[in-house]
């Protein structure tokens, strides 16, 4: 039996797709799943998340870089030995990106709290459903109790896909941890952000194919 692949993807830049990888990444293994990721950004920012985190400490999960193109062979060779598989991909919603959601078991799209990148949503959302594959929208960088905050949960809750329940906030930890090559639930095990990670990861796994 094959893991799980989880394909992030979203046309807009800035949405939150490495964030939520390296920290999905982290709750899963810390689960005592054995976890694989890819990274076709050309960016490489999962790849320097990857490569800060073994920097001090034995590697903990399998990583590869992938192109567009060789992604489902990149995939299909990790997933042959571990429960989970995370494809980071860049942000655009075009041909390239098929490959990456043809993959997949299910599609995870971050929407970064403003309108602009709730429209951005749409394209990669109609390519999910061209391939025939579940997606899951996650609001992130959420700042309770604004306006704005209800106004694009109240839209997205519109959308031709499940809106996740687990919501991300606005919070510094994402970033340091990133930057340190660790996970939020690493640096404060009870804490706002390592509760939100783990409600994700319960949402994530629900799909996992039977």
């Amino acid at each position: 039996m094959t893991g799980m692949i989880i394909t992030i993807a979203q046309q807009k830049g800035g949405s939150g797709k490495t964030t939520l990888a390296a920290n999905l990444a982290v709750a899963f293994a810390r689960r005592g799943l054995n976890v694989g990721l890819i990274d076709t950004d050309p960016q490489g920012s999962l790849g320097r998340w990857f490569m800060t985190r073994i920097a001090s400490a034995e590697p903990d999960m399998d990583f590869s870089t992938a192109s567009a193109w060789g992604v489902e062979y990149e995939t299909a060779k990790l997933a042959r030995d571990n429960d989970i598989v995370l494809i980071d991909t860049p942000p655009k919603a075009d041909s390239d990106l098929r490959p990456a959601l043809r993959a997949a078991d299910l599609v995870l799209v971050p929407v970064a709290v403003s309108h602009v990148d709730l429209w951005a949503t749409e394209g990669v959302l109609d390519l999910a459903r061209r391939e025939d594959r579940a997606a899951l929208v996650v609001l992130n960088r959420i700042k309770e109790g604004t306006r704005l905050a209800v106004e694009v949960a109240d839209a997205a809750a519109e959308l031709a896909a499940t809106l996740a329940t687990a919501r991300l906030a606005n919070r510094v930890a994402y970033a340091e941890t990133l930057g340190q090559g660790r996970g939020v639930q690493e640096a404060a095990r009870k804490g706002p952000a390592a509760a939100e990670i783990a409600a994700l990861a319960d949402e994530v796994l629900a799909f996992a194919p039977t």
